[in-house]
């Protein structure tokens, strides 16, 4: 008999089996039924129906075998139970066996019941903290390391970070290897601590899905890389590209000429020394001169960089040394500074202030403080150095300062106010120091911090001179009122004697034009041509005085009235005209007679002097006759009088002085006719 290949023989077993099983079902066709895989959740509760059998009448269902107490389920008539709490996690499938059995026949069901997995389990991670170093060189994108979390459902796990912008990074939200973001630097940051969170849900997560989350800690340690040179203390450190540089000012030292100083050398700001640049490895240093020793003068220890003095020097100058120090173990670190020495002749004499006391008033931040004895005068503080005498006694390495008080400062011998103090008076100290051999001396100082408004006497002072302006303004304004009012009274002169020019002028033959009758245009009795000078047989019994100025240029006053009212205009311009007669020689003048009655229409005639010699009375005789024959009568009864011209001259139109009196012509049209309606 020949060797059945075992692939063959159980492939051919379980045909053979299937095709049982087949023929079972279709002897026992109808007596039951129910599907071959069945989906049940896990974490369920126990008596949760599973799957419901269909069977016919008379038909009894039992487990093959049937008393497995392994059994997860159990038979409730034709309902398949749950006996206890499935878990996907520890089972995923579980087969059942199931006899049908009737009068005549009996049925074996088998059912697949598949466990459905929940998500019912957290993330976890390996460790709760994470130990990692970093090289602190170590480029962007750098792997540090990697720190996943499992979950028993094996579901998908999503990741973040905090806090973020830490220099650090994960590769994505599902990988957790953790990057290097930006360069890092040990001298500023040396640790980190890192949050690593987990969570078995997308990020964005829909809220009534369940989610579940895990935490842990990396510690990240940043290691020091020698990448720094020596930095000599103190120095100033600037960030250039990324990279730190420290700065040092140099040393200064002084020595007194022809003298050797003992032990190490005072040096300024401080001991000469440096520090290796990247502090995490602090390296030693070595410390020599770069160019030379000067000649033998100095020397410098290689371990500490104290400077000693070998010798004495005989130059007064100044010297120059360059220190190199260099790391031990990498010497091609290292850095140089300078150290300046100053040879001077020994001090004999301190500073010395011109004053053991000195007391100011300041006001506010950078204004100079002012004498309270002389407030015209800034107060200067100075110090005098008797080694100096060949400058007066100034020192140029003298600086001063107040001892112990921040708020205020001195620059050159004036004191200024830092900041903002309220109203005090304060007892300071200042400090005059050489800063040559170091050498000071202190006096003391009294300021009064004021808010800058005036005293009691400034606002007198202030007060008085005001007075003395106002006094002034007042005399000045009663002074042009005063001319205001004359020159108005001036005008109104002028004015009513226009008008009465106007008042004698109307009539039939209406206003004469630039016509004005004063006393003071008769009274130049030096020109021959003028009505002063005139005799009676030259005049007439009237005078016309005719003027260049129109009427209208002359100012108005507010008394004036129309020409309709002629009675009230004969008596505003009556007093222009004088009553008294005058008794200078040689002076004739016009006035009213004093019983004239405005409204008997008396004629207006100038009545010729009585102190006249006899010989004028005779020529008055004359020129009467003439004037006699100058009048007529017309046929109304009116006498009609031909009167001489008055004229102004141009130069004196404005005073009524210089009148020319001009004989009228036999036909002149120009003649006026005077009535007495005055």
């Amino acid at each position: 008999m020949d060797v059945i290949h075992p692939h063959f023989s159980g492939r051919t077993s379980f045909s053979f089996l299937l095709l049982i099983l087949l023929q079972t079902a279709t002897d026992a066709q109808g007596i039951c039924s129910a599907p071959l895989t069945v989906n049940f959740p896990e974490n369920n509760r126990v008596g949760d129906l599973v799957q419901t059998i269909a069977v016919e009448p008379a038909v009894t269902l039992e487990f093959k075998p049937p008393a497995d107490p392994d059994n997860p389920f159990r038979l409730e008539g034709n309902n398949l139970t749950a006996a206890r709490v499935l878990d996907y996690e520890t089972a995923n499938t579980h087969e059942v066996n199931i006899i049908c059995k009737a009068a005549d026949s009996q049925l074996e069901l088998i059912m697949i019941i598949v466990v459905d997995n929940l998500n019912d389990n957290p993330p976890v991670f390996d460790q709760d903290t994470y130990p990692v170093n970093v090289n602190e060189l170590s480029p962007v994108d750098t792997s540090v390391g990697r720190f996943p979390a499992t979950d028993l459902d094996g579901l998908t796990i999503y990741y973040t970070l905090t806090p973020e912008s830490n220099g650090f990074k994960l590769r994505s939200p599902t990988n957790p290897d953790l990057l290097v973001e930006t360069p890092l630097d040990y001298d500023k940051v040396k640790n980190v601590q890192l949050i690593l969170f987990a969570q078995d849900t997308p990020l964005a997560r829909a809220s009534s899905s369940v989610s579940f989350t895990a935490s842990t800690t990396i510690m990240v340690t940043i290691l020091d890389v020698d990448n720094r040179p020596p930095w000599f203390q103190p120095c100033n450190k600037h960030e250039v590209g990324g990279a730190v540089i420290c700065q040092s000012d140099g040393y200064t030292t002084a020595v007194v000429l022809n003298e050797q100083e003992t032990g190490v050398l005072p040096l300024k700001p401080g001991p000469l020394y440096a520090v290796d640049g990247d502090s995490g490895i602090n390296e030693a240093m070595m410390y020599s001169f770069l160019n030379g020793d000067a000649g033998g003068l100095f020397a410098i220890n290689p371990n500490t960089g104290n400077i000693t003095m070998l010798k004495p020097t005989d130059v007064l100058e100044t010297i120059h040394l360059t220190v190199l120090a260099a790391q031990r173990t990498n010497s091609f670190q290292f850095a140089t500074t300078s150290v300046t020495v100053n040879v001077q002749v020994k001090s004999l004499h301190p500073p010395k202030f011109q004053s053991p006391q000195y007391e100011g008033v300041i006001t506010a931040v950078g204004v100079m403080a002012m004498d309270p004895n002389n407030k015209d005068q800034p107060l200067r503080i100075l110090a005098t150095d008797d080694d100096y005498t060949a400058t007066g006694g100034l020192n140029p390495h003298i600086t001063y300062y107040v001892d112990g008080n921040s708020d205020f400062s001195i620059i050159d011998g004036y004191l200024f106010m830092t900041k903002d103090l309220p109203e005090a008076t304060l007892s300071l100290q200042v400090v005059a120091m050489d800063t040559s051999n170091d050498e000071s001396a202190t006096a003391r100082l009294t300021v009064e911090v004021t808010s800058g408004g005036y005293g009691v006497v400034d606002m007198a002072a202030l007060g008085a001179t005001l007075g003395v302006l106002l006094f002034i303004c007042l005399v000045v304004i009663v002074v042009l009122a005063v001319r205001i009012h004359k020159g108005k009274a001036n005008w109104k002169k002028i004015y009513e004697a226009s008008m009465f020019q106007s008042n004698l002028g109307q009539g039939s033959g209406g206003q004469k034009d630039g016509i004005q009758y004063t006393n003071e245009a008769f009274q130049n009795d030096e020109d021959g041509d003028s009505t002063g000078s005139g005799s009676p047989a030259r005049g007439s019994d009237e005078a016309m005085v005719k003027s260049s100025v129109p009427l209208h240029a002359l100012p108005r006053d507010d008394t004036s009235h129309d020409g309709s009212d002629n009675t009230d205009s004969e008596k505003e311009v009556k007093p222009i005209l004088t009553k008294e007669r005058r008794a200078d020689d040689g002076y004739k003048s016009v006035w009213f007679k004093e019983d004239i009655d405005p409204n008997a229409k008396e004629e207006v005639v100038i009545i010729p002097d009585s102190r006249e010699e006899d010989s004028e009375d005779d020529e008055d005789d004359d020129d009467d006759e003439q004037s006699s024959t100058d009048r007529e009568e017309n046929g109304d009864g009116i006498r009609r009088i031909k009167t001489p011209k008055v004229v102004f001259t141009d130069a004196d139109l404005d005073s009524g002085l210089g009148v020319k009196m001009e004989d009228p012509a036999e036909d002149s049209e120009d003649d006026d006719v005077l009535t007495s309606d005055l």
